[in-house]
């Protein structure tokens, strides 16, 4: 497959944790007021454990479907927030509690936020890759 656009990597990568029942996941698009990135996609998880299967389950897709690799990973040692920084999307799976601790869409409330409606259509146009 050749390469898709940001947007479309992060409603991919969105789809791929609603799929693997991520929660609460928000797409931010930061393009306009960072350097960092073009999107974070954010998602909570219930368990530590959980937080380590959606992260490692999203690397594996993106791996598979768009032969791309992270080129940064962070894993705290108790998986409570996980991080896949492939560039133009970073990707944040967080514990419930560190989620609502550390409020990441608060911080970034300048940053337009993509409505699950809309990434939910883009990551329709990758299910036949699931």
């Amino acid at each position: 497959m050749q390469e898709i656009p940001s947007y479309k990597t992060a409603g991919a990568i969105a789809g791929v944790l609603d799929d693997k029942l991520g929660k609460d996941i928000t797409i931010l698009n930061i393009s306009q007021v960072s350097v960092l990135a073009d999107y974070f996609v954010i998602c909570s998880a219930d368990t530590p454990t959980q937080v380590k299967a959606l992260t490692e389950y999203v690397r594996d897709r993106i791996k598979k479907w768009f032969n791309r690799i992270p080129i940064g990973q962070e894993n705290d040692l108790k998986n409570r927030w996980n991080l896949l920084d492939y560039g133009d999307v970073i990707v944040h799976v967080l514990h419930k509690d560190e989620r609502e601790t550390y409020a990441i869409e608060k911080f970034w409330n300048h940053a337009l936020l993509i409505k699950k409606e809309d990434w939910q259509k883009i990551a329709k146009e990758f299910s036949e890759y699931r």
